[in-house]
């Protein structure tokens, strides 16, 4: 996934260990980065995951803490990534050989098609590479891809989650807020948001998608459970994702900016989908959700197929928690937050750290023997910030990306004015 980058774990945890004020093992983080985190390396790896671990953990670190090593690596690992963008239509290709700049598609993506959520979400770190660096070419490459998905006709105001990288159309038209398609909305509404709301184009992007989303997509079970089915080709599948759970926290921060007389339906919605998600954690004999949980055949926020089953780490329920906390201070977030901190104690805690599960639905859990970077850098992050002062990384003054890196906003109007000439 990395491609021979080491480290994933030192660089996604940075942030975290600053603003927790863990000072020595931050230090010690620091001075890896310094002296052992190596970018010439020839390997394999994912262009989505290396922006929003790597890439946005070295730019979070360095807006915090304004030390010139984490730039210098952000700047030097960003420009590794921009050969993948040398394709017909300009959408980057899923992975890229960091050495020597070769680019193909995801084996198991259909048609060698490129995936939504991973070309669409570069665009908070990208503008902020043109801006640090001075180089418009970072900005370039993500409003071209903006350009790319304007110019073509989405069904019934949906974006697939499969684009050709050739031709840049559509691959096939499986539609989901969940895994695939996800990190693309946020990045929308973030962008709009980073931009100190100056970039129009991702606000009217945004609000349309979500119109789409709410009209076709948003479904209520018979038990009154808000969820949002994902869709192919017109036919609705009736599960969320666990990575779906976002939504909630993208749609109360959408809502916060709406007009007055959106403002409570937006809030409302975003509560909704939230309290479904912590249904899906509370309804399991571990207190923690499942990778996926369906409304049919009498189902409700619960994983009817053993594959779904399990728990890595994941953050984005939680992070719909921290969200909602910050833009309505109902005290129940933060109880739902503790109950999840109180399960990933008792049944993820391990000698050497924290690890995933096979089963949340047995109280004698096997775990995976996996500590997903995302752990350090989200799960945990979110979770302190959900007990913290709202001044802690405020939500006026910091956007975070898809991997809870904050970026600050209003920094990239250069960025932004030289990718629009």
């Amino acid at each position: 996934m990395f491609g021979g980058l080491w480290g994933a774990t030192v660089v996604d945890a940075l942030d975290t260990l600053y603003v927790m004020e863990l000072q020595e093992e931050f230090q010690e983080a620091k001075d890896w980065v310094e002296k052992s985190f190596d970018l010439n390396v020839n390997g394999e790896a994912s262009l989505f995951e290396v922006n929003i671990r790597y890439v946005g953990g070295l730019l979070s670190s360095y807006y915090l803490m304004g030390e010139e090593v984490f730039k210098s690596k952000a700047l030097e690992l960003g420009e590794k990534l921009l050969p993948a963008f040398n394709t017909p239509t300009g959408i980057p290709r899923g992975v890229i050989n960091l050495g020597s700049g070769m680019s193909w598609s995801w084996g198991w993506a259909s048609a060698g098609s490129s995936i939504l959520a991973e070309f669409g979400s570069l665009h908070l770190e990208f503008m902020h590479l043109s801006e640090l660096s001075g180089n418009p070419v970072y900005a370039e490459k993500v409003m071209n891809i903006r350009k790319v998905l304007n110019r073509i006709e989405k069904p019934h105001g949906l974006y697939p989650n499969f684009l050709s990288p050739v031709t840049g159309n559509w691959v096939q038209h499986h539609v989901s807020i969940g895994g695939l398609g996800d990190s693309f909305y946020e990045y929308l509404i973030k962008s709009w948001l980073m931009s100190d709301k100056q970039d129009s184009e991702a606000k009217t992007m945004y609000d349309k998608a979500l119109e789409a989303i709410e009209k076709h997509l948003v479904k209520k079970s018979p038990g009154g459970l808000t969820y949002i089915a994902e869709w192919r080709g017109g036919i609705l599948d009736h599960k969320m994702g666990h990575l779906a759970c976002f939504s909630g926290g993208m749609i109360a921060l959408g809502g916060e900016h709406a007009p007055e007389e959106e403002k409570q339906h937006y809030l409302d919605l975003a509560g909704e989908i939230t309290h479904t998600c912590h249904e899906s954690y509370i309804r399991s004999d571990t207190n923690l959700g499942p990778e996926a949980f369906r409304f049919d055949s009498g189902a409700e926020a619960m994983a009817t197929r053993l594959s779904d089953r399990y728990y890595i780490l994941r953050p984005e329920v939680v992070e719909s928690y921290f969200y909602l906390w910050r833009l309505t201070h109902d005290p129940k977030y933060r109880e739902w937050g503790w109950e999840a901190v109180q399960a990933l104690e008792k049944f993820c805690r391990v000698e050497a750290g924290f690890s995933g599960i096979r089963d949340v639905y047995t109280t004698t859990p096997s775990h995976d023997n996996m500590q997903q970077s995302f752990f350090l850098a989200e799960t945990l992050k979110y979770l302190y910030l959900l007990f913290s002062e709202d001044d802690v990384l405020s939500l006026k003054d910091w956007v975070f990306n898809t991997e809870a890196h904050p970026l600050p906003v209003n920094h990239t109007d250069f960025a932004l004015k030289t990718s629009m000439q």
